[in-house]
Formats: structure tokens, sequence, C-alpha cells
């Protein structure tokens, strides 16, 4: 035989083991990664995809710079969780805040590159709250980075702010018996502009996004119009709480990343007992008036979230949302037991796994560890539900040690900013 003819029946059989194996993987319930500075992690694998990139696309490499604008109670928590996982199994540098800042870059403050900690510098992927300044971020991220951010439809979005954040502030804390329905029925009569905290009471979102959160579509839809011309010159994709799963389909799209990149386990979820478990529709009618801004970016980022699912073919993204769906189950169970729960944090023993409680009123559920168990599988699990303040004491921790920078206390800030919660405790979390 010519010696082309025998290397490409090696080739052959080469690829037909390869072909073998990734069935073979993708029967397993559990495989083995081994990345960039021998971390190990465990991820149920998936193959095939039911959304395949065009027949005239060429395989793209993962994109490993993402800046995620974390807006508050929208889910955010979960895909930053999502980020920072990715950023540890593939040794990317995370952004993080200067401890004067807290776990947040020093919000409700304009975002500055200066509250970025020193030894997160330069990064590839930013997921901690800030208000955003596009020439900040602009500065310190590099080129090519791709901007993702999340909304959530503003009536429940209301609803959660009021009772996260009804004990820091002034304009829920004046409020009788902190009835959101009694604040949407004369919200002027709690509410001051400017005040610590006000932002939590009026368009949050149009905030987060650097607009200003006291001007009304009503009396200017220019200013709206402005505002979601300036998110759309920036952000790539704007996800959707209502329809996350779908929203993590398009964000894998987006970055080239596998479904097993995007597998989640829900962090920072109040319990029922916290929540209204439905909105009545006059009440809703008066969150959405009230926060007329928010609801103008909703509603035309949610139009144009279906647009964009409809290009990459609805049924093909339904598709996957399901199958992201059914592997989160078989994740949550490997880690969590065959009938994982959420808990409330006085349950939970792992003490990484405690959630911050932002008030007595106020239940924030997590899931905890099984007894007796150890070992890369059991640090994975420990990774997809542990808390953003713990995550990130960690990473930074781990980060400085991977620069070379000395454990030490840190300089605080001139003119630190005013804090909407206050941090869990600063300790070692044994990694």
């Amino acid at each position: 035989m010519p010696p082309i003819l025998q290397r490409l029946q090696q080739a052959t059989k080469m690829m037909s083991r390869r072909k073998i194996l990734l069935l073979v993987l993708g029967c397993s319930t559990l495989s083995l990664l081994i990345h960039q500075g021998a971390q190990l992690s465990w991820y149920p694998k998936l193959f095939p995809l039911s959304c395949p990139p065009l027949q005239d696309s060429p395989p793209r490499p993962k994109h490993m710079t993402v800046a995620f604008l974390k807006t508050h109670k929208t889910a955010g928590t979960t895909v930053q969780n999502i980020l920072f996982r990715f950023a540890e199994r593939h040794n990317l540098t995370v952004a993080l805040p200067h401890p004067s800042c807290e776990h947040q870059f020093c919000y409700p403050r304009n975002f500055s590159a200066h509250f970025v900690h020193p030894a997160t510098r330069p990064p590839h992927v930013l997921a901690s709250h800030l208000r955003f300044d596009r020439a900040e971020l602009q500065r310190l991220m590099p080129p090519g980075t791709v901007y993702v951010t999340i909304l959530r439809e503003p009536a429940a979005m209301f609803e959660s702010l009021f009772s996260y954040y009804n004990q820091y502030c002034p304009a829920f804390r004046r409020v009788p018996n902190a009835s959101l329905e009694a604040f949407l029925r004369a919200p002027e009569a709690y509410y001051r502009a400017g005040e610590h905290f006000a932002m939590f009471a009026h368009n949050t979102l149009a905030y987060d996004l650097g607009g200003d959160n006291e001007r009304s579509p009503r009396d200017d839809a220019a200013y709206l119009a402005g505002l979601i011309r300036q998110v759309e010159e920036v952000f790539s994709l704007v996800m959707i709480a209502e329809y996350f799963d779908e929203s993590l389909v398009l964000l894998r799209r987006l970055l080239a990343w596998d479904l097993d990149d995007v597998l989640y386990a829900r962090l920072n979820a109040r319990a029922a007992s916290s929540r209204l478990a439905a909105i009545p529709a006059a009440l809703a009618r008066a969150a959405r008036a009230w926060n007329a801004l928010d609801a103008g970016l909703y509603d035309h980022f949610n139009a144009t979230f279906w647009r964009r699912v409809a290009r990459a073919g609805r049924a093909c993204v339904e598709r996957e949302a399901r199958e992201l769906r059914e592997a989160r189950e078989r994740l949550l169970r490997r880690c969590f037991g065959d009938e994982p729960v959420l808990r409330p944090a006085a349950q939970i023993r792992t003490k990484q796994l405690q959630p911050w409680q932002p008030s007595r009123k106020v239940d924030i559920m997590g899931y905890d560890l099984p007894s007796g168990r150890a070992g890369p599988a059991t640090e994975a699990c420990l990774k997809l539900a542990m808390p953003e303040v713990q995550y990130s004491s960690y990473l930074l921790r781990k980060q400085k040690r991977r620069g070379g920078v000395r454990l030490r206390p840190e300089p605080v800030l001139d003119n630190p900013p005013p804090r909407p919660i206050r941090a869990l405790p600063r300790g070692h979390l044994g990694h």
C-alpha cells in the first residue's frame, strides 16, 4: 500500500476511536476535565447540541473576555456564578472590587477602574455589581470584550427590591407595616430623590445601566429612546430573567461555549414566606407606572430578545433549553442528593454555602452538600452553590496567591462609598 494511503488509513482509525470515546463520554453521567493549572472539575456531558452552528460557519474558539452588568434582583447572582466558575476552569482573571468597596464596585457610585483590586487586573471577566460607565469599563476591559446584561419584569423586580432592601432604603422604611401596596398607592409620600439608596426605590434598572432614574418616558419619550440606543451600542446580549434557560442558550451561542459551561444552581433565592406568591394585576400596573423607565427598557429588550430567538430558530432554542434543564437536574442530584432542595441558611451546615441574610424578615435560601464527600466532584459542587460574597472573597485570595501578592490588610480608599448591605466576615474559606 502506498505510504499516503497508509497514513490516511491510520488517520481514519484514529477518528473512529475518537468518535467512540465521545460516545462513551456522552453516555456517562460524569466527566473529569483537566484544565490549565491542573484544575479539576466535573460536569455531565451533553452530545450533541440541538442547535449546531450553521453549516457555513467554521467552529469558533470559546470567547474568554466577558463583562456582565449585574443588575439588582434579576437572577444576576446565578449568572455571576456561571462566569466565576468558567473563569476558574480556564484560569482567567476575574475583576474583583477593592475591599473598601466590599463585594460590589463601590455601588451606587459610578463605576471607576480605580475600584478594581490591583491583584485582579488586567481582567478577562467582570461580573460584580456596578453602576455602568462605558468609558471606564472600556478602559479596564481588553479589546474584543463581549458585554452582556439581564433585565427582569419591573413589577416582579420591584416586589423583590422592596422585600430585600426594606431595611436599607429609607423610602421603604417609611412605609407603615412594610406594605408594598401602601407604597405604590402613593410613592411620592415616601420617596425622596437623591436620598441614600433611593435608586432601589425608583427605576433601578435604568440607574444600574447608567441612566437618570428620575426621568419619565411619559414626559420625555426621547430620553428612553436614547437610553435604549446607548444600551444597544454596547451590549451584545440583553438576557431576560423570566426566560432564564433560553437566555443561557443565547449566551452560550454568543460566546461559543458548551452547554456544560452554563449549567447552574439557583442562587440568592428568597423563601416562599418572604415573597408574594402572585402580584395582583392592579399592584403590577402601579409598579410599572412608578418604574415607567424600567418598564420601557424591559418591554423593548423583551421584544428584541424574542426576535433574536426567532433568528436562532425558536424550536432549536427551546430544545436546547430543555436539554439544559434536564442536565441541570442531573447535576443538582449528583451534588446535593436525590431530592435537592433549597434550604434556609440555618439548616446549611457547610459554612461556605450559607447565604447572607439581608434582614430578619427575609429568608435567603441555599443548597448544602451531603456529608462524607470529598474530592474534585465535591469541590465543583461547592462552587456551583457558593454565594456571591464567599466566592468573591475566595477568588480574590486565590488571584492574590497566583500573582504573588502578599496577603495583608488592604489600604482604605479615600472617600469610601456608602454600603448597601453588610458583607459576611472575610474569613479564609479553606481552599
